[in-house]
């Protein structure tokens, strides 16, 4: 798993190509996800488009997921002419980058994407909730805050289920061209001993002169002395 590198440059153009592919995505899935109804409660949705958001938070950082989510939330809500949720919306979608920035610097890889994105789910949920009975002065709806935990549970697991099997799909060797700041980790490998040379000795062995031959000498040597 490539983990995160914060010792970057911004303001290149691979970062900024990727960053706007990642902030058109959102907003696709944000547009799309618009045009269902609500699941349970007024307002519910699952928040595929947070996706991207986590995306962009692991791989670029938080300074690049906070601006994910400004750009899905404004064009999203103008394109949906929705203008009137853009309050809510848009605090929330802040919030929940914030705690799960905080949570990936601290905590992670003790916790996993998945718990993370379930964290930020219901942060989004409640936080949203809080945020329209203040300015719609309706306090009767934080009654559904329970029901709103539940759904940010259902809806951090499909979401942090979904980044992890992108993180899992992605080549590294792709994942390194697009984003400078992933490394890849490795094991450590283990010092080589150091390599010892042997001598090797090659002994000789000359053949030692045979006793008739000793005495066959002797009996010349003697023969020429007299």
């Amino acid at each position: 798993m490539p983990t995160l590198n914060t010792k970057t440059k911004y303001f290149n153009a691979k970062r900024i190509a990727t960053l706007s592919v990642l902030c058109a995505m959102g907003l696709i899935m944000f547009m799309v996800e618009s045009l269902f109804p609500p699941l349970f409660l007024p307002g519910a949705k699952m928040g595929l488009s947070n996706i991207f958001s986590l995306l962009t938070l692991y791989l670029l950082g938080p300074i690049d997921a906070l601006i994910v989510v400004v750009v899905r939330t404004v064009l999203g809500s103008m394109f949906g002419g929705g203008m009137s949720t853009l309050m809510y919306s848009l605090t929330a979608g802040i919030v929940s980058v914030v705690i799960s920035a905080f949570l990936v610097e601290f905590v992670y890889p003790h916790v996993s994407i998945i718990s993370i994105s379930v964290v930020s789910a219901i942060c989004h949920n409640i936080t949203q909730n809080v945020v329209f009975c203040l300015i719609s002065n309706t306090p009767e709806m934080f009654s559904y805050m329970p029901w709103l935990a539940l759904v940010g549970i259902l809806a951090g697991l499909i979401v942090g289920f979904a980044v992890n099997l992108i993180l899992r799909a992605l080549p590294s060797g792709l994942m390194h061209s697009l984003v400078p700041n992933i490394q890849q980790t490795t094991q450590p490998t283990a010092p080589k001993a150091p390599s010892k040379k042997v001598k090797v000795v090659v002994v000789v062995e000359q053949d030692q002169p045979q006793a008739d031959d000793v005495t066959q000498v002797e009996g010349q040597q003697d023969g020429e002395n007299q």
